[in-house]
């Protein structure tokens, strides 16, 4: 089949209508061209909760009229239980939301306008299930790209991250206890407000129920592709970004499925043909190649490309934002980075060098450590970038270089071993790979973390013994990155990482015996190895500032108690779509506290108010939640409130305590 260059008229459905077996109808919008009845197309299928009306409009705009343009018919679903759809959504892919995505694929390939392949593509949760529906293998499923996803629920995802607990998986709750709490578009169900008031009484508050899983068990391995590759029959473009919480799953899914392709940028977790910090690709175009190859039988010659194409990052001063980042593409014509040497240096007194040498360094940081880590998933466009790292370095066990002698391109996972102690059972410990500058400055390069109850097993963690030696192993997350000759490498190990992570219930002092840095190392870089086009877009998406956007995370001291506390506030403003009229405002609000000196002294609250407005129907919902803990046991507590023109039509409190399981 011969490439056919010629752009086609293309028509759009806002509301296509997707009965499932059961009964309940899912909502899709679809753009494909005008004459697909006549001359049909492969379907590109997005699949998410995220609300196709007003919730992931701006994308959607840039990227599926412009695929329709070129010969397919691109199909965006609102999941069971979110926006325009009918049913309620109980968890994040679960059973139910996979077989609804299969039966959506074989459902869409027998319509008279598609050729019957289908392709799914999607950035996080549309990145996971793509995954995860491709691992069923429906026959129609021929490709996936998966953008910002994960292979490992428990190791890679908002939830946990080395056995320890994230706060993001309270933060992330929050967002979904916010999301899923919204009415359809009354314009589009006559019975909205019957759905809406479904979903208020059936919706689950998501970190109870993450909460009560706090080792990798069977819930976990639901849905992590890694526990079987080879049920992947789909082709595999992978993408990620350094400025992302999801660019592990690149290297690894293009090192074990075969055929993938991997490339990752210096982006955020946003699409590349409009991420920051730039350069961006033509993603768009790079896409189109994948699609044409395999849903449509056309010679691109993307099985030729390189297995894994990254950007190798400069270094720069740090900063918790940033628009650039100066580098250069290179390229893994075969695997991506199993096969990168490692240099080995060590920890000892003289620093982290060549030379062995017997250590003993206690390290008990204190609680509010881990201020510059900024947020775990970039991706509001504030200040969520990791700061200059020298406060956070002065709580921490830290091991320097020399100054570099000449440049070092850092490219994959360093692994650190180390030999230590705790004088407590539960502890744990966070690495940072820092770049020092010459005026002291220290930009953060890759981190991991570690809940020394899991060193040797997530599935059935113990606890530390009590003052004995014990080594451990940690990855620290891939990344690649230039340290320029006369800057130092810094190891910096600390026993607290807040608010990235929850603390344990008492603060430990972890004893340093000796260690070792295992460094990939890669050929440096002298220009660029590989090229993409510009990036290029369909027309954004019309709509009406009716109140404008803003970000602002502020730390404050509390002189008198001398409790920490960080708020942020998300207000992503309040806008009129142009074209149907819908108005949509959201403001997110999170306070994150914590006092030095007593990790039970920690709290997390989260506050957000929707608001959706059709002609003289105004709805709002106010969805909050609080957690702390004590000694033993988790404390968690939310409220959902939904008005109607600013009158109380429901509310629900929720309250729960979990005993905390090696954490």
């Amino acid at each position: 089949m011969t490439l056919d260059n010629t752009l086609r008229d293309i028509e759009e459905v806002p509301d296509f209508g997707l009965t499932l077996g059961d009964g309940c109808r899912l909502s899709a919008r679809v753009w494909r061209p005008v004459d697909a009845g006549d001359d049909p197309v492969p379907v590109i299928l997005e699949y998410l909760p995220y609300r196709k009306r007003d919730g992931t409009c701006a994308r959607d705009a840039l990227t599926h009229p412009w695929f329709a343009a070129r010969g397919y018919a691109c199909v965006r679903v609102d999941m069971r239980g979110n926006g325009d759809s009918e049913g309620v959504m109980a968890d994040e892919y679960t059973p139910q939301e996979l077989s609804d995505a299969v039966e959506v694929i074989e459902m869409l390939a027998a319509e008279p306008w598609c050729s019957g392949t289908v392709g799914m593509m999607g950035i996080s949760w549309g990145g996971f299930n793509g995954l995860q529906v491709a691992a069923l293998a429906p026959e129609p499923l021929k490709a996936v790209i998966t953008l910002c996803s994960t292979v490992d629920r428990f190791a890679d995802d908002i939830h946990y991250k080395g056995g320890c607990l994230l706060n993001e998986n309270l933060g992330w709750g929050a967002t979904m206890w916010s999301y899923s709490s919204r009415a359809p578009d009354p314009a589009l169900r006559e019975n909205w407000r019957e759905l809406w008031l479904q979903r208020l009484e059936n919706e689950s508050f998501l970190p109870s129920v993450w909460l009560r899983h706090q080792r990798r068990d069977a819930y976990w391995q639901h849905g992590s592709v890694i526990e079987d590759y080879s049920a992947i029959k789909a082709k595999v473009l992978a993408i990620g970004g350094w400025g992302d919480a999801y660019k592990n799953a690149v290297p690894q899914l293009v090192q074990a499925l075969p055929g993938a392709k991997g490339i990752v940028g210096p982006w955020v977790h946003k699409y590349p043909h409009f991420a920051v910090p730039e350069p961006r690709i033509g993603f768009l175009q790079e896409a189109l190649r994948w699609w044409d190859h395999w849903l449509k039988g056309i010679d691109t010659g993307v099985p030729d490309d390189p297995d894994y194409r990254a950007y190798l990052m400069d270094s720069v001063p740090p900063a918790r934002w940033y628009t650039e980042r100066p580098g250069r593409w290179v390229a893994e014509a075969d695997g991506a980075i199993s096969h990168i040497p490692h240099r080995t240096l060590y920890l000892s007194k003289h620093g982290l060098s060549d030379g062995r040498g017997p250590i003993s360094v206690p390290v008990n940081s204190p609680q509010d450590c881990g201020a510059e880590a900024g947020e775990y998933c970039a991706i509001w466009l504030g200040p969520e970038m990791p700061g200059d790292q020298r406060g956070d370095d002065a709580m921490s066990a830290c091991f320097d270089t020399a100054a570099a002698d000449h440049d070092t391109d850092i490219f994959g996972a360093p692994k650190v071993r180390l030999q230590l102690s705790s004088d407590q059972a539960q502890a744990r410990i966070a690495v940072r790979l820092c770049d020092v500058h010459p005026d002291g400055s220290s930009t953060r390069i890759t981190y991991g973390v570690l809940n020394l109850s899991h060193r040797e097993d997530a599935e059935e963690p113990v606890p530390m013994p009590i003052n004995a030696p014990v080594p451990v192993e940690l990855w620290l997350d891939t990344i690649a990155y230039r340290l320029p000759k006369g800057h130092r490498l810094r190891l910096a190990v600390s026993t607290s990482y807040w608010p990235l992570l929850w603390p344990a219930p008492k603060a430990a002092t972890v004893t340093l015996l000796g260690g070792s840095l295992h460094l990939p190392v890669r050929r440096t870089a002298r220009q660029d190895e590989v090229s993409f086009p510009p990036p290029t877009a369909a027309d954004p998406w019309q709509t009406e500032t009716l109140r404008d956007a803003s970000n602002t995370r502020t730390r404050e001291i509390d002189m008198a108690s001398g409790v920490v506390t960080l708020r942020i506030e998300d207000d992503f403003g309040k806008i009129r779509d142009s074209d149907h009229g819908l108005i949509n405002g959201s403001v997110a609000r999170e306070e994150w506290a914590i006092h030095p000196d007593d990790p039970l002294s920690a709290t997390g609250a989260c506050h957000w108010t929707d608001e959706l407005e059709r002609d003289d129907v105004r709805l709002r919902t106010e969805t909050r939640c609080r957690m702390w803990a004590d000694a033993t046991h988790f404390h968690l507590t939310a409220r959902l409130e939904a008005y109607e023109n600013d009158v109380l039509i429901y509310e629900r409190d929720h309250s729960d305590r979990i005993e905390r399981d090696h954490l």
